[in-house]
């Protein structure tokens, strides 16, 4: 209960904290606020669900920009970003034009967008961003449209009953000052869940076990290497990109493709997390010992070649994983279906496998997620109408994913971010099981507008594409035929299926998710020390020593400061 409060007021504090400010400038900067319904148009006569999914009589065009993936080539050709079966279903069933006026790829370059767009004032109707602060510092100056009232309107049951599932957590990180200010990404709780994936086909050949601990992953990765089981360029463990993190952090805690998470919580280490110590106090997990003691193992495996040489400098995390020179790396469940598609279709027997890592006394420790980490910003220059239709836009996603053509990503729908019950991918794994098994039908999950908004299509597909027998299911057990039911359902079946059969025996929650006040002045200057710290100690460009130095640093330059005012959250 202390960890759900100390979260919530966290968002608190720093609503007071940034209301001053605003109190303090030109009420100009006041959020607009949702405009009643209009009695004389069509939809006044409308409620629920007929409201939620209303077809416009005259197109509304909805300006967005759009995080682009530059290594998808999922979009048939002729079609583009925007013209494509996401837009043409908006178009058909709503009379919504989606118009983008400006993509940016993912990474850093988005990131660098999305702060030039919020910083010039000129923000399109809609946009997704990837962080909590970019929704904090839109509010705070007064460019967010206050969906509170229309929200509230215009939300499907189905989306109210996902709301509902987060207890409230969902709603508090999309509100500023108390209002509605953006729509949030709620994921599953797997998400923040990294796992080792493996390629199962290499630990074969060489009549390997699973490796277990870090010792074992460190003789499996030179293995790998000494075998040339990738060919001359052979990596043993695949690493973060340039664009990607060495481990998830309290603002962006889950979905980290390439980190090194796993190897950090098998040393009951949790860099990038606030962390509670059980006598009233906090410490900041990067500036622990066990922490200095990781860095110090990945330090000796960068030496000995065990991780990939490009690490922290490569364009694309996926590069060497999809051109199958890799055998290891770490990341959430869908990162082996997803993540790596490339990789299965280079190499079809390719038997990537997910695999918890264990403490040397046998235990398997993790991090846990927030709610989710992305956020819909719409601007305050919005027309209601375009409000409106960007509320449909995510009503439609969340209830007819699963009626796509998914061998086109999903990524290309226009303002994606995803809503799902924090629990659906176990209970998919669990109902999913039973249908291979004739245990249950498919019509049995037949339910419209269900919390597990993908249940009934996955069911429908799974005998396509998972042949017997179902035990120990491998690569050799999936049809390809449509590769994205292929993704979806590899992903649910081998990448879930530790989180989903398999005891964790330490999880650990960040005391707060969100930024407290001084973190507002302070904190891109002490990551930024952080993280050049970080990679320079994993590089060998500074000794293990320099981490001594940097905690002093750290904690004299607002670290401390920080951490007083995250402790304060405990009392509370």
């Amino acid at each position: 209960m202390k960890r759900k409060m100390a979260m919530l007021l966290s968002v608190a504090m720093l609503g007071l904290s940034l209301t001053a400010c605003t109190n303090a400038n030109d009420s100009s900067n006041d959020l607009k606020a949702s405009s009643p319904p209009d009695s004389s148009s069509p939809e006044s006569t409308l409620s629920g669900d007929d409201l939620a999914f209303y077809k416009f009589p005259e197109p509304v065009d909805v300006h967005i920009g759009m995080v682009v993936d530059p290594t998808d080539k999922t979009l048939p050709e002729g079609d583009s970003v925007s013209n494509n079966q996401y837009t043409r279903y908006l178009k058909e069933k709503y009379n919504i034009n989606v118009i983008v006026d400006w993509t940016a790829a993912t990474g850093n370059d988005f990131k660098q967008k999305v702060s030039l767009t919020i910083a010039s004032g000129k923000l399109p109707d809609g946009m997704v961003v990837d962080d909590r602060s970019f929704m904090t510092k839109a509010a705070s100056a007064g460019l967010l449209y206050d969906i509170t009232d229309l929200f509230e309107q215009y939300q499907s049951s189905q989306v109210r009953d996902i709301m509902a599932s987060t207890e409230g957590r969902a709603m508090e990180n999309a509100s500023y000052n108390g209002r509605m200010v953006s729509l949030p990404n709620i994921t599953v709780d797997t998400d923040g869940v990294h796992i080792m994936w493996i390629r199962k086909d290499w630990l074969d050949k060489l009549n390997l076990p699973v490796p277990k601990t870090l010792a074992d992953i460190e003789k499996t990765a030179k293995a790998f290497i000494d075998n040339k089981m990738g060919g001359d360029k052979t990596i043993g463990i695949a690493g973060p990109s340039k664009n990607t993190f060495p481990y998830a952090t309290f603002l962006v805690s889950s979905n980290n493709m390439g980190g090194f998470d796993p190897i950090f919580g098998a040393n009951d280490a949790y860099p990038g997390y606030w962390l509670d110590n059980g006598d009233g106090t906090v410490s900041y997990g990067t500036t622990t010992e066990n922490t200095k003691k990781t860095l110090a193992l990945l330090a000796d495996w960068y030496k000995k070649g065990l991780i990939d040489p490009e690490v922290g400098t490569r364009d694309n995390v996926g590069d060497p994983i999809n051109a199958n020179q890799a055998g290891i790396f770490f990341g959430p469940w869908w990162n082996g279906g997803y993540g790596n598609g490339d990789s299965f279709k280079n190499d079809p027997t390719a038997n990537w496998q997910a695999y918890p890592v264990y403490s040397d006394d046998n235990k398997w420790n993790v991090h846990m997620k927030t709610t989710g980490s992305t956020y819909t910003l719409i601007s305050k220059n919005a027309k209601p109408d375009v409000v409106k239709a960007i509320l449909i836009m995510n009503n439609a996603l969340v209830r007819d994913e699963a009626t796509f053509d998914l061998s086109v990503a999903v990524g290309w729908y226009p303002l994606r971010n995803v809503m799902a019950a924090a629990n659906e991918t176990e209970y998919e794994y669990a109902e999913l099981l039973k249908v291979l098994k004739g245990e249950t039908d498919p019509e049995d999950y037949n339910k419209p507008n269900s919390l597990y908004k993908l249940m009934y299509a996955d069911a429908k597909k799974v005998k396509d594409v998972i042949k017997p027998p179902y035990d120990d299911l491998g690569v050799g057990n999936f049809n390809m035929t449509n590769f994205g039911d292929f993704q979806r359902l590899y992903s649910i079946m081998i990448g879930d299926r530790p989180f989903a059969t398999i005891p964790i025996d330490k999880k650990v929650y960040s005391v707060t998710y969100n930024q407290t006040p001084t973190m507002e002045t302070k904190w891109a200057n002490l990551k930024k020390m952080e993280d050049e710290t970080v990679m320079k100690i994993i590089l060998g460009q500074a000794s293990i020593d320099t981490f001594d130095k940097f905690v002093k640093d750290w904690k004299a330059q607002g670290g401390d400061e920080i951490t007083a005012e995250v402790a304060e959250l405990l009392k509370k």
